[in-house]
C-alpha cells in the first residue's frame, strides 16, 4: 500500500517537536514527508528543506503557498502535520482543510478563544479529518486504564488526581536569548494567555478525561508567574467538578526543580484505584479495595486487548514517549485510509480532535478567568 504523501508546517532546523512527529510518522511505514513550509523566513525554510532531503521545489516560504501549491499538484499531500508556535495553528490548519487536505496538528488546538472558533467552523465546513496530537492517549497502559474504569473494574469515580512538573522554567531562560522553545512559550501574543496551563495543563488536563471519561464542569485555579518578569504563569494549582459528581485536582509547574516530565494520574472509585506515572509509563498499579496492589505490565499478564493493540515490543522492552506519538499517528493514516474509501475507521473515537481542542481552550480560558477572579469557581 502507498504510503500517505505528508506535509509539514513549522517543524525545521532546531525545532523538538518537529523531529519527533517526523518519527512517529515514519515508525509504522505509513506516512512519507514530500513537502515542507518548515520555516517563518524564507531563507531557514529552504536550508531545513534540503537537510531533510525534500525536493526543493516543494520547499515553501509560507503555509499559505504550500497549502495552494500541493493542492494543485496530481502528487500532491495527502495530510499535513502542522507543529508551530500555537498562534499558527488556527490559520495553518484552515488553509489545508478549505482545500481537503487532512490535517494533524500539535495541542493545544489555539492560541485564544477566537481562533479556536475559525478553526472550528474550517473544520465544521470542510470533509478532511482534523486530528489533535495529545499523544500520552497513545501509551499502552493509558489504554488499559481507560478500558479498565469503562468496563467498570473502580465502579463509580469518586476522585481524579493529576499533575504534570517540569523545572526547565526555573529560571528566566526567555531572557537569555538562546532558547527558542521559553522564547515563545512564554510569549502570550504566540503561546495565548495560559503558560504552564496551556504547555502541560492541557495535557494533564486532557489524560484525565480521556482515562475516566468524565467531563471538568467547572473549575477553581490559583496561576503563578514565579519568575519575575514573566508574563504568563509558570505554575498552577486547580480543583477541578466533574459533571458526574467526582471530584479532582490538578498541578502542573514548569518552576519545580528536579522535575523532568512528570506526568502523573491516580484515578479513585468506589471499588479500588489506579495509579499511572509517565516517566515509567509500561507500569499500571492497580489496587481494588480492601486487596493488595496489583503490578499490571505492558505486554504482561492481565494486559487488556486494547493496550495490546498499540503495543510494538514484547514486554519488558520498554516504550514510550515517540511511540505514543507513532500510535496517534497510525491511527491517523487508518482513519485517512478509511475517509478516502468512504468509511469510517472504528477507532476514530480514540483520536484526540476538535471536541478535545475545544475542551483544552475552554480549560485554559477558565483557569485564566478564575485566578484573576481570586480562584473564584467557574464554569467551563
Amino acid at each position: 500500500m502507498a504510503r500517505i504523501r505528508l506535509g509539514m508546517v513549522g517543524g525545521g532546523k532546531d525545532a523538538f517537536i518537529g523531529a519527533v512527529h517526523r518519527i512517529a510518522a515514519r515508525l509504522d511505514g505509513e506516512f512519507e514527508l514530500v513537502a515542507g513550509a518548515l520555516s517563518s523566513t524564507p531563507e531557514k525554510a529552504r536550508d531545513s528543506g534540503a537537510a531533510l532531503g525534500l525536493d526543493p521545489d516543494r520547499c515553501y516560504g509560507s503555509f499559505e503557498e504550500m497549502a495552494g501549491a500541493e493542492a494543485a499538484r496530481p502528487d500532491g499531500i495527502e495530510a499535513v502535520a502542522i507543529v508551530t508556535p500555537n498562534h499558527v495553528h488556527g490559520p495553518a490548519a484552515a488553509a489545508f482543510l478549505r482545500r481537503g487536505i487532512h490535517v494533524i496538528c500539535d495541542k493545544p488546538l489555539t492560541a485564544t478563544m477566537a481562533q479556536a472558533a475559525d478553526l472550528e467552523a474550517a473544520i465544521r465546513a470542510s470533509e478532511a479529518l482534523f486530528i489533535l496530537t495529545h499523544n500520552y492517549t497513545g501509551y499502552p497502559m493509558i489504554r488499559q486504564a481507560r478500558a479498565m474504569i469503562a468496563a467498570g473494574d473502580l465502579g463509580a469515580i469518586r476522585i481524579v488526581q493529576v499533575e504534570y512538573a517540569q523545572d526547565w522554567l526555573t529560571e528566566a531562560a526567555e531572557q537569555t536569548g538562546t532558547n527558542k522553545q521559553a522564547e515563545w512559550r512564554t510569549d502570550p501574543d504566540r503561546s495565548g494567555a495560559g503558560g504552564s496551563i496551556g504547555d502541560i495543563g492541557t495535557h494533564a488536563h486532557n489524560l484525565a478525561c480521556f482515562v475516566t471519561g468524565l467531563t471538568v464542569e467547572s473549575l477553581s485555579a490559583d496561576l503563578q508567574s514565579f519568575v519575575p518578569g514573566r508574563r504568563v504563569d509558570d505554575n498552577a494549582h486547580v480543583l477541578l467538578r466533574f459533571r458526574e459528581g467526582a471530584r479532582g485536582m490538578l498541578w502542573c509547574s514548569q518552576v519545580a526543580p528536579g522535575n523532568e516530565n512528570g506526568l502523573r494520574l491516580r484515578v479513585y472509585g468506589e471499588k479500588g484505584g489506579l495509579e499511572w506515572g509517565q516517566e515509567d509509563p509500561n507500569y499500571l498499579w492497580f489496587t481494588p479495595f480492601g486487596e493488595p496492589k496489583r503490578l499490571l505490565t505492558r505486554r504482561g499478564a492481565g494486559a487488556s486487548d486494547a493496550a495490546n493493540a498499540v503495543s510494538r515490543t514484547p514486554g519488558g522492552h520498554p516504550e514510550g514517549y515517540l511511540e505514543g506519538f507513532a500510535n496517534l499517528y497510525a491511527g491517523a493514516a487508518r482513519a485517512i485510509r478509511a475517509a478516502q474509501a468512504g468509511q469510517r475507521a472504528p477507532d476514530l473515537d480514540l483520536l484526540p480532535g476538535l471536541a478535545e481542542g475545544l475542551a483544552g481552550m475552554r480549560f485554559i480560558d477558565a483557569c485564566v478567568r478564575s485566578s484573576r477572579d481570586d480562584a473564584a469557581w467557574v464554569t467551563m
